[in-house]
């Protein structure tokens, strides 16, 4: 049996207003009733002791990874724990991007900090590989930095790349000293409870779009990390909720329709890939999980193949509703015109990859996996 969230108390039979079973009842339990019960007070249980607590890379992972240290890709990540070890934290109140360009506003103060994210990652990676606590001593310096001072902004193109600081918690959160694991806390239930506040509105494109499924990542990472069945239940009806507002029969996203780029297409489901494989690592089948109008994950991945695969084209942005987007283009940033490449959606399909093995073949024909992936979730 998985540790973890197994199922919720509806799911395993718990209802506050249900009549009283009479002792027949209980002789005519099945064995299989029986295991769905010990499944969900083991779930209640761990959260009650605030044991095996996790968003994505559970202890049996991290316990893994020591074997992994001399691996070319241990080795890479080790390098790049040195070089995270090397730069001092960069922290801010609030980073902002979207919807700017290089050099306006606090756009490349921003883009400095927020190379801290991964950095974290990386160290919690080296410390999970090697043990040293070189690399413990610095991430808490950069955890330390961080949540002194930065406050969620809810603006989830800002703050998506917070996953990365999420899967460092996952890896040394058991390690920090109780005033940072409270401060994190507080931080990742901001983001969770602050983003589940924004509902879905078909005429305001931000709350269907690419935006909602960055949402969606946050509130399932932070979920799962503070091991709260409210809030995993939440994220769950937000995932189905994104699905039947964001994706068409066909497996087209709105997205799409609006931008005429396949870059958003990939930038609008690799959120939702992450939630369905931090929802697999908790034992749950998010992937399978159909719209109202039969589309699923698997559906918009189906639609995309072609173009991952070369056998179509695509011109980006040719006909993008978003004026913005040829503003970007006009400034000369890459991506914003011409042909779509196909590399862009790498990470897209190596996690589908950990979710259902069809996509094997293409995901390696894409490239290799990120290593935190790699490492994470071998295939």
């Amino acid at each position: 049996m998985r540790s973890g969230w197994c199922l919720s108390k509806r799911q395993f039979g718990y209802h506050p207003t249900s009549s009283r079973r009479s002792p027949m009842d209980k002789r005519h339990r099945t064995p299989a009733a029986i295991l769905l019960v010990l499944c969900g007070l083991l779930a209640w249980a761990q959260l009650a002791f605030g044991q095996a607590a996790f968003a994505l890379i559970s202890l049996d992972s991290i316990a893994a990874l020591r074997t992994k240290s001399k691996t070319p890709l241990g080795q890479d990540v080790i390098r790049a724990a040195n070089a995270a070890a090397r730069r001092e934290p960069h922290a801010l109140a609030r980073v902002h991007t979207e919807g700017t360009l290089p050099h306006q506003g606090i756009y490349d103060q921003s883009r400095e900090a927020m190379r801290d994210w991964p950095a974290m990652r990386d160290l919690a990676l080296g410390f999970a590989l090697t043990g040293d606590e070189t690399y413990l001593h610095v991430v808490m310096r950069y955890f330390a930095a961080w949540l002194d001072v930065y406050r969620a902004s809810l603006n989830p193109i800002d703050e998506t790349s917070l996953d990365n600081v999420i899967l460092a918690y996952d890896l040394v959160g058991k390690s920090l000293p109780d005033n940072l694991r409270e401060k994190m806390t507080e931080l990742m239930r901001a983001l969770a409870t602050g983003y589940l506040a924004v509902q879905p509105n078909v005429r305001k494109g931000t709350t269907v779009n690419n935006w909602q499924s960055h949402r969606v990542k946050l509130i399932t990472l932070s979920a799962f990390a503070l091991n709260d069945p409210e809030l995993i239940t939440k994220a769950q009806r937000a995932l189905q909720t994104q699905l039947d507002y964001n994706l068409r029969a066909d497996g087209s996203t709105v997205d799409f329709e609006q931008r005429d780029a396949l870059h958003y297409v990939v930038y609008d489901l690799e959120p939702l890939l992450i939630a369905a494989l931090a929802a697999k690592a908790h034992g749950l089948d998010w992937y399978s999980t159909k719209n109202r109008g039969g589309a699923s994950l698997e559906t918009a991945l189906h639609w995309l193949e072609p173009y991952a695969t070369g056998e179509r084209t695509h011109e980006e942005f040719a006909h993008t509703t978003v004026e913005f987007d040829r503003t970007r283009a006009t400034a000369g940033l890459p991506g914003f015109s011409g042909r779509w490449d196909p590399k862009i959606s790498t990470l897209l399909y190596q996690v589908a990859r950990r979710l259902n093995p069809r996509w094997a073949t293409l995901a390696v024909q894409l490239g290799p996996a990120s290593a935190w992936l790699e490492l994470c979730f071998p295939p």
